[in-house]
């Protein structure tokens, strides 16, 4: 018996080292900061997408035009991409609880305040000042789930990330869109301030005290911050108001556009100088971390630039209202709702990069649907298109973010998240840009080419316009010139609208193309052997 103890012993050690280790228990107080900060996460980026779906009853009633009320929603852009890789350092500063609970509260503050703004300058202001505090919320919810939850459950905390990364931003037109048209739009305003009030809430309950660290405002990477707030200040601007002014047509957009490359050219050399950067800029040398930005930059080029573009379509060329437009783009958002649950159950099974793979393919199909539209292409039309795009998003955002970031050390998690999250709304902020340009362009382009098949030589352009005069004659107007005039800016108006589908079709393609780009850039992260799961180890 006793010779056979010591292999009987030397079994049950093999055993026990070829059983994976179990998962060790998350306390309930670690899930509810885990939601409580999620919930924050979305409300700060719902805001972006439900305000940008009632800018125009928002303009009209403090009296902003059209191009001065694009501030609106730059303000908040521009504070928010600031704000975001600040955050890890000053967690640090104040220590999380501190800081995370008083943007919290700052942002219901300055949410409620922005309903009452009573011009443009004051909503300028106040949406700065809430894009600056909800900035902080994004972040944060990121850099808890990192730190907080052991690698084995972090799938089910990205999950919930995902859903203010990719749900909030489809789902923010519908809200904003209902609220308007019912309640008015200070209720886009109003409707963070129950949700917000459970979160703070859940935070405060949560959220561990610790005391604060103000000897590190002297070791701060000063001269980092700077260049780093005035480079993403400029380029921000100058991407939400290039379009607009004319690109390097204008000035102010050429001065901005300097200021920018010089800030952001400095700032990415005295980060890889300091002794102790703001961001760890190295991270992005390893080859998930930097593969994985690629494709987050481009998931926010689409993710961004779809939910800009469609209801730019639903309302130019179909004629629909706010509300008509968030119940189309729902179908974008609600089986999200259902799906993103069950993908942490998914990265248990399979290779995580598979399901990055599908999520991009379906995301990129989902565009290339929609680049064959016509006069009728509407609601029903759209409704498949939406509902590839939906489980694609959903399939793409927690396992990109979970291979992304695995082996990421606890003192570099404030850096992979602010980096990480700003990648993807800056990414968000190129492309509306581009697909503001290219939109221009194209629908210039295909004007040209459509006014050539109607010239005034052509014998069906000519019965065509004779047609018009007499409906205009029959309809009242007694001068045949002025009938004719107006059958001549008839067909105008029908080549312009015709131009500007093809320009949207044009859009959807680029966006499709963008995601494929993204998709070779998911291809080439490693199978990361840190996660949880059969497709992980």
């Amino acid at each position: 018996m006793t010779t056979l103890q010591p292999t009987l012993n030397a079994a049950s050690s093999a055993d026990l080292r070829s059983k994976p280790a179990a998962a060790p228990a998350v306390p309930a107080k670690t899930w509810i900061a885990i939601v409580g900060a999620n919930l924050g996460a979305f409300m700060a980026v719902l805001n972006i997408q439900i305000v940008n779906a009632s800018l125009a009853d928002i303009q009209g009633a403090i009296g902003a035009g059209i191009d001065d009320g694009g501030w609106i929603s730059t303000s908040y852009l521009v504070a928010e991409i600031v704000v975001i890789p600040l955050s890890g350092w000053l967690a640090q500063v104040f220590s999380i609880r501190r800081y995370l609970l008083t943007n919290a509260v700052l942002f219901l503050v300055f949410s409620a305040a922005c309903a009452l703004a009573h011009d443009l300058p004051q909503m300028i202001a106040l949406r700065a000042v809430q894009g600056f505090t909800g900035g902080v919320l994004i972040p944060m919810a990121f850099t808890l789930i990192i730190t907080l939850l052991p690698k084995a459950k972090q799938p089910i905390g990205l999950a919930l990330f995902a859903l203010s990364a990719t749900f909030a931003p489809a789902i923010g037109p519908t809200i904003g869109g209902y609220l308007t048209e019912n309640w008015g739009w200070q209720y886009i305003f109003y409707v963070n301030l129950a949700p917000g009030a459970i979160m703070v809430g859940m935070l405060y309950f949560s959220l561990e005290a610790k005391p604060m660290k103000l000897s590190l405002l002297r070791e701060g990477d000063w001269p980092g911050i700077v260049t780093m707030a005035i480079g993403l200040s400029a380029l921000q601007t100058v991407l939400e108001e290039g379009n607009k002014d004319d690109w390097f047509g204008s000035r102010f957009i050429v001065r901005l556009s300097v200021i920018a490359a010089v800030a952001l050219v400095a700032f990415i050399v005295i980060e890889l100088t300091a002794n102790k950067p703001l961001l760890n800029l190295r991270l992005l040398l390893r080859r998930n971390f930097g593969f994985g930005m690629l494709a987050n930059f481009l998931l926010g080029t689409a993710l961004y630039g779809s939910v800009f573009i469609l209801p730019q379509y639903l309302s130019r060329i179909q004629g629909y209202n706010a509300e008509q437009i968030g119940m189309v783009l729902a179908w974008t958002g609600l089986p999200q709702l259902v799906l993103i649950p069950l993908v942490p159950r998914l990265m248990q099974r399979f290779d995580p990069r598979i399901i990055i793979g599908v999520g991009f393919t379906l995301f990129a199909a989902s565009n290339f649907m929609n680049i064959y539209m016509s006069n009728d292409y509407a609601t029903d039309q759209l409704f498949w298109p939406n509902i590839v795009r939906a489980v694609g998003q959903a399939l793409v955002m927690a396992p990109l973010s979970a291979v992304a970031t695995a082996g990421i050390e606890a003192e570099n998690a404030g850096s992979a998240s602010g980096l990480f999250n700003m990648m993807r709304n800056l990414g968000g902020a190129v492309g509306i840009a581009l697909l503001q340009t290219l939109l221009t362009k194209r629908e210039q382009y295909h004007s040209n080419v459509l006014m050539q098949s109607v010239s005034l030589l052509e014998q069906a352009t000519r019965t065509r316009i004779e047609q018009l005069t007499q409906y205009f004659m029959s309809h009242g107007v007694a001068d045949r010139a002025d009938a004719t005039h107006r059958a001549i800016v008839a067909i105008g108006r029908i080549v312009q609208k015709q131009a500007y589908i093809l320009a949207f079709s044009d859009t959807f393609y680029m966006m499709g193309v963008a995601l494929v780009v993204a998709l070779f850039a998911a291809a080439l992260l490693k199978r990361p052997n840190a996660l949880a799961g059969g497709g992980a180890h």
